[in-house]
């Protein structure tokens, strides 16, 4: 339950440019409440306590953003090209921020991993991080977005892209190649997503 200092009338201009709906508080000590997505935000004179199942996104919006998060990615297929699916991990220090996985049709293995990881750098955005500290268990991601190997195939080429745009909204990101045990949560939702 993160407890935010910051001046309230600051915050809700913030909430309110996002299309978040301001309401009164509950008690005299309450200026005003805010829920989105799982989450609440309640405004006292000099502070904001943001509570509930998904706090990390609200708690962004009220920061303006900031803040450092791992980021996990993985896809999986069944032949190669085959039906795939993606997962992907956010991790702060306070724990897991979010998780997502699904399927996407049929794609090759490289395919989905980089939807994978479109899908994590999408979430990340929206959530306002600004550092990444990225990591994957595909060598040919990771080369190929760092720069270090070309992209031949058109299609990877584009999503590769779409990567580099996305990672423009972090002041600082870092993406690593790491063993698949490394990235077991990431793995698992894929595989999940594509035997469900």
């Amino acid at each position: 339950m993160p407890v935010i200092d910051c001046d309230p009338d600051r915050a809700r201009e913030r909430l309110e440019s996002e299309g978040v709906e301001i309401r009164p508080g509950n008690t005299d000590h309450e200026l005003w409440r805010a829920d989105r997505e799982g989450a609440t935000a309640v405004a006292y004179e000099d502070s904001i306590v943001v509570q509930g199942s998904d706090p990390a996104r609200l708690a962004g919006i009220i920061e303006d953003g900031g803040g450092r998060a791992h980021v996990y990615f993985d896809g999986a297929c069944r032949g190669n090209p085959g039906p795939a699916a993606i997962g992907w991990v956010i991790v702060t220090d306070d724990g897991i921020v979010a998780e997502g996985s699904e399927r996407i049709g049929r794609a090759t293995n490289n395919q989905a991993e980089y939807e994978a990881l479109l899908g994590a750098l999408e979430a990340a955005v929206e959530y306002g991080f600004d550092e990444l500290v990225i990591k994957g268990d595909s060598q040919l991601i990771v080369k190929q977005v760092r720069g270090e190997w070309d992209a031949n195939d058109p299609t990877l080429r584009e999503k590769r892209v779409r990567v580099r745009e996305l990672l423009r909204y972090a002041e600082e990101w870092t993406l690593d190649h790491v063993p698949r045990e490394i990235n077991d949560r990431a793995d698992e939702l894929a595989n999940e997503a594509l035997d469900g």
